[in-house]
């Protein structure tokens, strides 16, 4: 078999490298806002100073800190794996599953690019 067929051509890979980095983008700025978010929770202005109610808003602002916290993680997350589709491009290796050694269509890349299984292999995982 040679590369050509096992392998995404270079403008191909150019495509999902831009689809990478505007993700890439909009993950960092969510990430920003969700930092300056928590920053504002923890700047105890004049809204807490409060009564009675103010161990129920204690309580539910720290289930939002909380909550905050894991979407946070979780786009943390998200970036270091587009950042790690990104070196598969450099790399030549993008596209290809690693379970089954088969180009992803590029259908999924496009709706999940940082993924490196196909829908085949992902299924067989599962069972």
């Amino acid at each position: 078999m040679s590369d050509e067929t096992i392998r995404y051509s270079r403008e191909d890979l150019a495509e999902f490298e831009q689809i990478i980095q505007d993700k890439l983008t909009a993950a960092r700025k969510e990430v920003v806002f969700i930092k300056e978010t928590l920053s504002r929770k923890n700047d105890s202005g004049t809204d807490n100073t409060a009564s009675s109610s103010k161990v129920l808003e204690d309580g539910a602002d720290t289930a939002e800190k909380e909550s905050l916290n894991q979407l946070a993680s979780r786009q943390m997350k998200f970036i270091q794996q587009l950042e790690n589709a990104l070196v598969r491009i450099k790399n030549s290796t993008y596209g290809v599953c690693i379970g089954t050694g088969k180009l992803i269509p590029k259908e999924r890349l496009r709706a999940v690019p940082h993924t490196q299984h196909s829908i085949e292999a992902k299924m067989a995982r599962r069972d």
